[in-house]
């Protein structure tokens, strides 16, 4: 049966697996469901980071600040 979903394919170590497994077994998922939510996971956290960088980096104290009442009434 196809998918239309793509496909990777990664190697890790046997720890690792047999950590992946324990955790798939206690919330009743498979080891293929589990490792798709922790890479989004670590895909959203990645993200998050980065455009707190960008805001930090967009955020100076020269600009004049406007207020939350003037700028939404």
């Amino acid at each position: 049966m196809s998918t239309t979903k793509p496909r990777i394919n990664i190697t890790m170590d046997l720890d690792s697996v047999a950590l992946l497994k324990l955790v798939a077994e206690h919330d009743h998922i498979s080891v293929s469901e589990l490792s798709r939510a922790l890479i989004l996971e670590a895909l959203e956290r990645r993200e998050d980071r980065w455009l707190s960088g960008l805001a930090e980096a967009r955020d100076l104290d020269s600009e004049p600040r406007i207020s939350h009442q003037k700028a939404w009434g």
